[in-house]
């Protein structure tokens, strides 16, 4: 029997109230101090990053008991992913240095994963209470802390938008650059460069405010995931490099990803010259 229903839509909805209660339990963290420590890999994890992680885990247990989960503080003791396994690939708290710092851009981001696609998935922003969900299509809508979580009759349907050459919006990480993403966007067609937080480019992507979105420098499978089900489910793409799909479950370098372009419209994915152009021949 299939671990989840045919209704994409449904799941989402799921998804997003599960991702409703991390976000209230990121912002009690937050009112009542918390403490932090750094990772190995120079990372900071927060006790609002655990809380949101321990509350995700358990609601995905309940409603989905026999579909494994991946999260970022506790992938390292997971087993490898099967080629045709369901799984969810979760980031409690995305921009954890965004909310230590006292911003407010922060993301709860949950994907449900079936054969290395995402097929629904949501980005949460508790500061504010916005959630961007995508499942058979892509929706935006409210819901506060404190309140109820998403309702199927609140969603805002949201779509990608048709690319204009001659002025495409770009979106980069305000606080990751890296070079090899620089040489693409100096390569793009005429664009407009805008800087935005955590896993908000995908949103910009997919409620067609911007056009594309690069990144070369490492991330991870959970940092990614929820984004590619909201852009996919927008009408957009999230690809390599090469144009391919980006697939999620390698385990290769510990669930890291390898660069990633997030396009509106999959017209510009397909364009193998703006490719090569923009890769310095890569494609």
């Amino acid at each position: 029997m299939p671990p989840f229903s045919p209704d994409a839509d449904a799941l989402a909805i799921t998804l997003a109230a599960i991702a409703h209660g991390a976000g209230a339990r990121i912002l009690e963290s937050r009112a009542k101090g918390f403490a932090t420590r750094t990772k190995e890999d120079g990372s900071p994890c927060s006790d609002a990053d655990m809380a949101a992680e321990a509350f995700i885990a358990a609601a995905l247990a309940r409603a989905f008991p026999q579909v494994r989960v991946i999260s970022e503080e506790s992938a390292d003791t997971a087993a490898p992913v099967g080629r045709e396994e369901a799984f969810f690939l979760v980031d409690p708290l995305d921009g954890t240095r965004d909310f230590v710092a006292g911003g407010s851009e922060f993301t709860v981001n949950i994907a449900a994963i079936v054969a290395g696609r995402p097929i629904a998935g949501v980005i949460h922003t508790p500061a504010d209470g916005r959630f961007w969900i995508g499942g058979a299509a892509a929706y935006a809508t409210i819901a506060p802390a404190g309140g109820p979580p998403p309702a199927r009759d609140s969603l805002r349907p949201i779509r990608t938008r048709p690319a204009s050459r001659k002025a495409l919006t770009a979106l980069a990480s305000a606080r990751h650059g890296d070079p090899e993403t620089d040489r693409f966007l100096a390569a793009l067609a005429p664009h407009e460069r805008r800087n935005a937080s955590s896993a908000l480019k995908f949103c910009l992507v997919a409620a067609g405010e911007a056009d594309v979105y690069p990144r070369f420098g490492r991330t991870m499978q959970w940092d990614v995931a929820a984004g590619d089900a909201l852009v996919s489910a927008a009408g957009g793409m999230v690809t390599t490099p090469d144009g391919t799909r980006v697939t999620y479950g390698d385990m290769t370098d510990g669930f890291a990803n390898g660069p990633f372009i997030a396009w509106g419209d999959p017209a510009l994915a397909r364009d193998t010259a703006l490719l090569a152009a923009a890769v310095g021949g890569r494609t």
